[in-house]
């Protein structure tokens, strides 16, 4: 049941569009069952009707949704991420001493043997492409700035774990003891910029990270 007194964290709203940082721990759309219909899209459904939804974070994952208020602007946002035209940044912290930058091509697709699980596979037809950058060191941990070029299921994570530097906090991939390491899954979208579907403003949106 949604809070009678929650309001979404507004980054920037308009007339067309709205964008919110989602807290991590909360699901960008209902899951099967009634006691996963709790989610990002129903809180803003009953904040305002018109929402709609344009694309997706993973439940534990934090930061920056965008939402259309009208089916022509969710088609037009949505044709945006179909197209990769919109440009996208992620922060992590992440096990292990990681250093400089690079890409990671590995195809990520569904474990049916391992329900939720992701794994890495070559040989999958879908491609998934990642860049990231170390910009801080925290002990035995590291920061990275993550730029996803494609947008498969679980991919920065699965990604990561591939590097062998899984995030921290992860439950699903990181080690025991990146787990115990943080309290939640340390993956933020602090960046998005897109084109705005009527004006055609270029959007650049920011959202602090909170890790």
């Amino acid at each position: 049941m949604v809070e009678s007194r929650w309001a979404p964290e507004i980054i920037y709203q308009d007339d067309h569009l709205l964008a919110v940082n989602k807290p991590s721990g909360l699901l960008s759309v209902p899951g099967k069952g009634p006691e996963l219909r709790d989610s990002l899209l129903v809180r803003l459904e009953a904040w305002n009707p018109a929402v709609k939804l344009v694309h997706r974070l993973d439940r534990d994952t934090s930061g920056i949704l965008v939402f259309a208020k009208s089916l022509e602007i969710q088609r037009a946002l949505s044709r945006q991420f179909e197209l990769r035209t919109n440009q996208k940044r992620y922060q992590a912290l992440v096990e292990g001493e990681l250093t400089g930058s690079g890409e990671i091509t590995v195809p990520v697709r569904y474990d049916p043997t391992r329900p939720p699980l992701h794994i890495a596979d070559p040989e999958f037809p879908k491609s998934a492409q990642t860049f990231y950058e170390v910009i801080g060191k925290y002990g035995a941990h590291t920061r990275v700035a993550l730029k996803p070029v494609t947008g498969r299921s679980h991919q920065l994570r699965v990604h990561m774990q591939y590097l062998g530097h899984p995030i921290l906090g992860d439950q699903l991939y990181a080690s025991e003891q990146g787990i115990a390491a943080a309290p939640r899954l340390c993956l933020h979208a602090e960046a998005l910029a897109i084109q705005h579907p009527v004006s055609g403003e270029l959007l650049s949106f920011l959202c602090p990270v909170p890790f």
